[in-house]
């Protein structure tokens, strides 16, 4: 079997300069900023960003309106709630308005059957 092969210095130094060479050589092939290609790739990325904000926009806009409705419904809700305690409030008053004009009524009738049974015996 064959051990590996020992690379001396200056042939590892030339292998890291070749790779180094290679990989500028690559970077330099790439087509530049006034290539049509690549106007082209910005032009794809800058509308896939605006139609990507136009759908986020809209969903904000959306997720606002349902906050406003679920508020209007809470606040037509308390509302509500306000207009049913107030005529239960109504009501109770009533009920007992009622029940002191009785309570006086009946007081006045019995004060008055007093009254007859005192003039009687006298």
């Amino acid at each position: 079997m064959n051990g590996f092969k020992d690379a001396g210095l200056s042939e590892r130094l030339n292998t890291a300069a070749g790779a180094k060479k290679a990989l500028l050589e690559k970077f330099k092939a790439q087509p530049g900023v006034n290539d049509p290609a690549f106007a082209e790739r910005e032009e794809a990325r800058r509308a896939v960003r605006i139609a990507r904000e136009a759908r986020e926009a809209e969903r904000h806009a959306a997720r606002e309106a349902r906050k406003a409705a679920e508020q209007e419904a809470l606040q037509a809700e308390q509302a509500e709630r306000a207009a049913r305690e107030a005529l239960e409030a109504q009501e109770t008053a009533q009920q007992a308005a009622s029940r002191v004009a009785m309570a006086a009524e009946a007081k006045i009738a019995r004060d008055a059957r007093y009254a007859a049974r005192k003039a009687r015996n006298r």
